[in-house]
C-alpha cells in the first residue's frame, strides 16, 4: 500500500469517527424527552401474542331469556355450563368471560345467577353486549382483500364431470349379471374377550 493511500484511509477513518461521535451527541439532544426504553431497538419490535379467550360469553339476548323460577337445567340450556360453581356456594353460578388480544384493551365480562333450591331466584352482572356488537369487537383490523366468487359456471361443471379423476379409474368393471359383488369383511371393533 502506498503512503498516500494509507494517509487517505486514516484521514477518512478519523473524519468518520468524529462525524459519528457528533451525531451521537446531537441524537441525545433530540431525544432527551424520550424514555430510554423507547430508544432501545429491541423495544421497536413487538412479538406476536396469541388471542386468549377464556370462559363463557353471555350475550344480552341470552340474559333477556332468563326468568325467576326457572330450573337449573333451563338456565344451563340458555347460558351454558357455568365457569365457576363452588361447593361452598352451591346456589350461585358465575359466568366469567375474558378476551385478551394484541393491541386491544382486555375485555372482561361477569354475570352471576343465584338459585334458591332448584329455582332461579335472581341474576345480576355486567351490561352484556349483544351478539352483533361482540362480533364487531372481534373483527380484525387486517383486511385481506376481496373474496373471490366461489361459484363454478356451467361450462366449468361440465368439464369437471367429463374428466375422470386420478383416484377413480376411467372404466370400472361391473360384475356380470346374476353374480353378486364380493362381500367385504371388516375386522371386529373390539377384540374378543379372553
Amino acid at each position: 500500500m502506498s503512503e498516500n493511500h494509507r494517509y487517505s484511509v486514516k484521514t477518512a477513518l478519523v473524519v468518520l469517527t468524529c462525524t459519528a461521535l457528533s451525531a451521537c451527541s446531537s441524537l441525545r439532544d433530540m431525544t432527551s424527552g424520550m424514555s430510554a426504553s423507547s430508544l432501545n431497538p429491541i423495544n421497536w419490535v413487538s412479538p406476536y401474542k396469541v388471542d386468549v379467550i377464556q370462559g363463557n360469553f353471555v350475550s344480552s339476548e341470552q340474559v333477556e331469556l332468563l326468568r325467576p323460577g326457572m330450573t337449573r337445567e333451563q338456565v344451563k340450556a340458555i347460558l351454558g355450563t357455568p365457569l365457576v360453581s363452588s361447593l361452598f356456594h352451591a346456589d350461585r353460578w358465575d359466568y366469567v368471560f375474558t378476551l385478551k388480544r394484541q393491541g386491544v384493551e382486555p375485555q372482561s365480562y361477569k354475570y352471576t345467577v343465584f338459585f334458591k333450591g332448584n329455582q332461579l331466584e335472581r341474576f345480576a352482572g355486567d351490561t352484556m353486549p349483544n351478539e352483533s356488537e361482540f362480533i364487531s369487537r372481534l373483527a380484525s383490523k387486517r383486511t385481506l382483500g376481496e373474496v373471490p366468487v366461489l361459484e363454478a359456471t356451467e361450462d366449468q361443471l361440465a368439464k369437471a364431470a367429463s374428466k375422470p379423476s386420478a383416484a377413480q379409474p376411467a372404466a370400472t368393471a361391473t360384475p356380470p349379471a346374476g353374480a353378486s359383488a364380493p362381500a367385504t369383511a371388516y375386522p371386529p371393533l373390539e377384540s374378543p374377550k379372553q
